[in-house]
């Protein structure tokens, strides 16, 4: 993926940088960071991410996002070519962004462009354009192309574990859908159906009349008709593959789903929704005006033009996949570009040792953004583990989930110290909740948060903010059985200093037994045994079990 490489005149010095050793700090002992720009050059709308990539972790966070309403996709009705004021508006975007690139000194700036500009015949002089007044090298991506890097950003951000994902992106002049897991893209397909065509090719009345719309629905699935079956023929037999949901129509659906919702989420990454809520709200907009629907929230004046023909390609993929539920993703294409930057620089290994480790990535970044003692973190989470461990049908009834939360929880319980030493397990319970995890969905991140937010003081109550974003019984179950286990581990951390090996654990009867293991021989571990015997009696109240402490001779 080519870009521009900025020079020292308007951007960062990088003259230094290609005599980088291999150390992750500099000079100053400093993390390292590189800074990277990527643009998204869409048929609807151009974005543009800055990311600041951290080195040691290969992994990125997101400094600034902005999007831009281009409308590319407007070309001339006779030609196919952009048109001077769609041309004009892109200029414009690109020139704003790369200024506000540039005043964050990044390294590079990525550039790609998708259907609208690939598909005019003035295309390529389009991106002459923007090569000779602002020195930017714009990538024109193939569908296929397209289709991989959406695989990489989804993948950036969430977790696929062992089951085959099928990803679905809607853009304003393509659908692109794939179907791959964490090792690799079985299948990348783009399709020349978006919501920006349709929207201009068909829509003539709004709201569209009901033979229309059913003529849309079996032009949507004669068009995905080749994708889905390929697709389909690579899904190995016994294999359930989730729907992964990406794009602005998406998350507009999706928004307008967990509006319904009791509590709706913070964010809408890793939210679910059914087939049947989807088609509800497919439904529901159907019939309103483009006036009616600009007053929803989560719709924008633009979006409210091409929303229908988006949901419809959303709803007619899901009835062709047969599935009944999709994930929403937030990450796509421009997350995408950020991650390819990293894989050509050399900073990550593959695509599957970025997938495989990115919970444990995401939990580290916010350790170190929050300032956590990591050493001290990570005793508490190994003892937290082995208490896990050791102590399945006595303390806790977990399926194996919960041991994931469980570490995560234990590495970030103290992140509320970078706000206050007083009750800082409530302020790390708000951290963590509005902090973002990758790799997990919604009601996990909720979980890690509630986790971390018991681990001391009070039980959980009902009138908690905290317990009733849980929702579920399971969840509410997995929380106080992984809260104990945290609550034990931590009241042996004391000390700056390791002075506790190991903790083993043993109910026998009515006893729950913890015996200590000394770092050192004849190490003194009175503070520790008085601490875990000071949580004697909310073992007994949760477990019914009397707590005894011992020390290894």
């Amino acid at each position: 993926m080519s870009g521009a490489e900025l020079s020292p005149a308007n951007a960062v010095d990088d003259s230094n940088q290609a005599a980088e050793t291999p150390s992750n700090t500099d000079s100053r002992g400093a993390r390292k960071v590189r800074t990277v720009a990527a643009i998204d050059v869409g048929t609807n709308s151009t974005h543009m991410l800055v990311a600041s990539v951290d080195v040691a972790l290969a992994t990125f966070s997101i400094d600034l996002a902005e999007k831009s309403s281009t409308r590319l996709g407007e070309r001339d009705p006779d030609t196919g070519e952009l048109t001077p004021e769609a041309m004009a508006r892109g200029l414009e975007s690109l020139r704003r962004f790369r200024e506000l690139a540039i005043s964050h000194q990044v390294e590079q700036i990525v550039v790609a462009a998708t259907s609208a500009v690939r598909e005019a015949p003035n295309g390529r002089d389009f991106l002459q354009t923007v090569k000779d007044e602002l020195d930017l090298d714009v990538d024109l991506v193939s569908g296929p192309e397209e289709a991989r890097l959406i695989y990489l950003g989804v993948l950036s951000g969430m977790s696929f574990g062992d089951r085959p994902h099928l990803v679905l992106d809607i853009g304003g002049g393509s659908t692109e859908l794939i179907l791959a897991d964490g090792r690799d893209a079985r299948a990348l397909t783009s399709t020349r159906v978006g919501a920006v065509r349709l929207q201009r090719d068909f829509v003539k009345d709004d709201p569209i009349p009901p033979q229309r719309r059913s003529f849309l629905q079996a032009f949507i699935q004669g068009s995905l008709e080749p994708a889905v079956d390929k697709v389909h023929r690579r899904i190995k037999p016994g294999e359930t593959p989730v729907l992964v949901a990406t794009s602005g129509t998406a998350m507009a659906i999706g928004a307008l789903a967990a509006s319904d919702d009791d509590r709706p989420p913070l964010k809408l990454h890793g939210y679910r929704v059914s087939r049947q809520r989807l088609n509800r709200v497919v439904d529901r907009l159907a019939v309103m005006t483009p006036e009616q629907r600009r007053a929803l929230a989560p719709i924008n004046d633009r979006r409210a033009e091409i929303i229908v023909p988006g949901s419809l390609i959303l709803q007619t993929t899901m009835q062709m996949l047969g599935v009944d539920e999709l994930v929403l993703s937030e990450r796509a294409l421009r997350e995408g570009l950020i991650v390819d930057w990293m894989l050509r620089h050399g900073l990550l290994e593959d695509r599957f040792s970025f997938q495989s480790s990115i919970r444990q990535r995401t939990v580290i970044h916010q350790v170190q953004r929050f300032a956590v003692n990591q050493v001290r973190a990570e005793r508490v989470a190994n003892h937290a583990l082995n208490l896990y461990d050791s102590t399945h049908k006595t303390l806790h009834r977990d399926d194996g989930s919960g041991r994931d939360l469980l570490w995560a929880a234990a590495m970030l319980h103290a992140c509320g110290q970078h706000i206050n030493l007083s009750a800082y397990h409530k302020h790390s319970w708000y951290l963590i909740r509005h902090g973002e995890l990758l790799g997990y969905s919604e009601s996990e991140h909720l979980m890690i948060a509630a986790i971390a937010r018991y681990h001391r003081r009070s039980l959980p109550k009902k009138r908690h903010e905290s317990w009733q974003a849980l929702q579920t019984r399971d969840n509410r179950r997995t929380v106080s059985e992984m809260a104990l286990l945290l609550r034990l581990a931590a009241a042996l951390d004391r000390r700056p200093d390791p002075v506790v090996q190991k903790l083993k654990a043993r109910v026998k009867g009515s006893v729950l037994i913890l015996e200590l293991v000394p770092e050192r021989l004849n190490q003194n571990l009175s503070l520790e045994q008085w601490s875990l015997e000071s949580c004697s009696a909310l073992v007994s109240d949760v477990t019914g079990l009397n707590l005894k402490v011992r020390v290894h001779d």
